[in-house]
């Protein structure tokens, strides 16, 4: 009797620590919702709103001012007008008056400041800037910014920026021979400006907010208005209305539960992830010969043939002079110049498509191409339609 009892308050608790398996109600307009045919074409995973975009309104503000740089070791201005005029500015401040055609001194240099106001930046937080001579100064290493006012564009002081110069270079030698490292009329101050005024930023505009994208897209700002739709529908939340207004931004209508805390409907509405999609572009820098190209590039069928020509001059100077006792004559140095010129190639390659950006480089490679050799194979892919995108010289 007592293992019967046992048996059926074992099988009671077990029944009773079971869950209730109920099917989710079907979405009436699932079989409606269309199947973005945008998505085949998509690349890579998820990326944060935030991460392909911005709030209107939370921008950052250019600064600007002019300073004076003190403390260098003789390689400031040498002879320039404003450079005198800004030193004898400088002094009359702390009440000496000094004319500005008597003031001469290698150690100081007249600098433009520049610096970026980020959104939101409150008083007392500190940016960074940038210094950059504006005269016949060599360096400004070692030398100390004099308190500079940032204005804006609106010719307001922002910031003000003062403290010791690094950029990390050097100019030494003479006038024959010298060696420069790096960029020394050019430094940085890593938090060397203070914030004295802050710039008041409106997120939200009747009831909206507008996400901005770094870069136009209507692919993206489409997937973006339906991510956005379809995490309100996720988490219950009615009144998220979306809208891709055009190719560069998202109009977001903020829910009635969020409007006493906007700052958190902003936190969520950034953290959804969107799939990007990317052109088909090949970027290219004749400079240093950098090519980019996306995973979008194509390349139709076609035959390719390419050749270099290698110049090569080699210099054997001959001294030519008149014999010995000779009476007339002089000593000449007569150049001796031999050129030879090699063509190198192979014959016409023909490819298929190649659909996808590793088999254009495998393609390319196969040749020997070098890179600059590379960039002269697109332009000449490009001007026969072969090559399916975007061309983008540096």
């Amino acid at each position: 009797m007592f293992k019967i009892l046992f048996t059926l308050t074992l099988l009671s608790a077990l029944a009773w620590g079971q869950p209730t398996i109920t099917t989710p109600p079907v979405n009436p307009r699932a079989d409606l919702m269309p199947i973005s045919p945008l998505r085949s074409n998509a690349v890579g995973g998820g990326v944060r709103i935030k991460d392909l975009g911005f709030i209107e309104g939370a921008r950052a503000n250019q600064l600007t001012g002019f300073g004076v740089v003190l403390g260098l070791n003789n390689t400031g201005d040498k002879d320039t007008v404003y450079s005198k005029q800004a030193i004898a500015n400088l002094l009359q401040q702390y009440g000496l008056t000094v004319p500005a055609t008597s003031v001469s001194s290698k150690n100081a240099a007249a600098v433009m400041v520049t610096a970026s106001l980020p959104a939101f930046a409150k008083s007392g937080s500190r940016i960074d800037v940038n210094v950059m001579s504006m005269g016949d100064s060599t360096s400004l290493t070692g030398g100390t910014l004099i308190q500079t006012p940032l204005v804006g564009a609106d010719g307001r002081v922002y910031a003000v920026a003062q403290g010791p110069v690094n950029n990390n270079a050097f100019s030494l030698g003479t006038d024959n021979a010298a060696v420069t490292k790096n960029h020394p009329t050019a430094g940085a101050l890593i938090g060397g400006a203070l914030v004295e005024k802050e710039v008041q930023a409106t997120l939200i505009r009747d009831g909206e907010v507008k996400i901005v994208l770094n870069a136009a897209d209507f692919t993206l700002t489409a997937r973006m208005a339906e991510a956005i739709r379809a995490q309100s529908q996720r988490l219950g939340g009615a009144g998220w209305f979306a809208a891709a207004q055009d190719g560069n931004s998202v109009r977001v209508t903020v829910p009635d539960q969020f409007r006493a805390a906007p700052i958190d409907f902003i936190a969520q509405l950034q953290a959804i992830t969107v799939v990007p999609d990317s052109k088909a572009r090949v970027v290219m820098n004749e400079r240093t010969g950098t090519i980019v190209a996306t995973s979008r590039v194509k390349v139709l069928s076609c035959a390719i043939a390419h050749g270099n020509i290698y110049l090569a001059v080699n210099k054997s100077p001959e001294v030519s002079q008149p014999g010995p006792m000779a009476e007339v004559g002089a000593t000449t140095t007569v150049p001796r110049d031999v050129a030879n010129v090699t063509e190198r190639g192979g014959g016409l390659n023909v490819f298929p498509e190649l659909p996808t950006v590793q088999e254009v480089s495998q393609a390319l490679n196969s040749l020997g191409a070098t890179p600059r050799d590379m960039m002269t194979i697109f332009h000449m892919l490009k001007a026969a339609e072969a090559l399916q995108a975007e061309l983008i010289i540096k």
